[in-house]
């Protein structure tokens, strides 16, 4: 008997990536008007940020049903493994919902556990579920360890632009338009299970150097934990001068971070050209 994981694809976790952990990531929907993909499966993030650039209406993503979660834990269940399901946070989606009302069919068997993250937090929150997982931990110990770091995991990202904020209704007109003038970098984390804007800053360089200083003020990462940047759009350059400009933070060592293609669940709202790092604080 094994412990199964399974997440979904707003952790940005690749169906590569997966395979290599032994873990199972199910796709979310999306929606171009009238055609529907499978994140990370039938459409990969280059092809849905051409998407996006090309749309007039923001895509639409739909939360994933019971019995689509009953189907894996059906079958996960059935060869005899105990699973621990990690979903993307209750504060912007209904799928724990959804996988709660599926595991009710499987008492003791499956383990459900709200991320209270999306996007590259909650990556690093399955990555340390997989690590638990190969130290030799039950689905309970996993369950019970995320739970209790869940909301340690912190993500702090720079936007490049306002447009598709105001274009999902995350922003008004006004404020986009007067931000866009003015070269304006929201600079977004994720408490209590929902995103927040925390900072603003005049341009790339200085949103670099308020992701550096927000770092600091946590106390710094701890390096035993998961570590990951992220970027979306097209283009990692933007990534890059970031991990340039931060390099002393990382203590002078870039090439070994984990690189990630943000997906469609925050590029719908972030848009093109934003950065991201997730980390735990030292301390946890």
């Amino acid at each position: 008997m094994g412990v199964r994981i399974i997440a979904d694809s707003s952790s940005d976790v690749s169906q590569d990536t997966a395979k290599e952990w032994g873990i199972t990531i199910i796709p979310l929907k999306i929606r171009f008007g009238d055609e529907e993909f499978l994140d990370g499966k039938t459409i990969t993030n280059k092809r849905f940020y051409e998407r996006l650039i090309e749309s007039d209406e923001l895509p639409k993503t739909s939360q994933i049903s019971p019995a689509d979660y009953e189907e894996y834990f059906f079958e996960a269940v059935e060869t005899g493994d105990e699973v621990v399901c990690l979903t993307i946070s209750s504060g912007v989606s209904g799928c724990v919902q959804s996988a709660t009302i599926a595991a009710n069919e499987y008492p003791g068997k499956v383990y459900i556990v709200d991320s209270r993250q999306f996007c590259i937090s909650y990556y690093i929150l399955v990555e340390y579920a997989v690590r638990l997982r190969d130290e030799g931990k039950s689905a309970k110990e996993i369950a019970d360890e995320i739970e209790r770091v869940r909301d340690k995991a912190t993500v702090l990202s720079v936007f490049d632009t306002l447009e598709y904020l105001k274009a999902g209704g995350r922003l008004s007109s006004t404020a986009a338009f007067v931000g866009e003038l003015l070269s304006i970098k929201p600079v977004i984390t994720i408490n209590d299970g929902i995103v927040n804007v925390i900072g603003k800053a005049r341009g790339s360089k200085k949103g670099n150097n308020i992701l550096i200083s927000k770092v600091k003020e946590l106390g710094g990462i701890d390096y035993s934990m998961p570590l990951c940047v992220g970027y979306t759009g097209l283009s990692d350059e933007l990534l890059q001068k970031y991990l340039e400009d931060s390099r002393d933070l990382y203590d002078g060592d870039i090439s070994e971070i984990k690189k990630i293609s943000v997906g469609a669940t925050i590029g719908t709202y972030a848009g093109p050209g934003a950065i991201a790092v997730a980390f735990f604080p030292k301390g946890i």
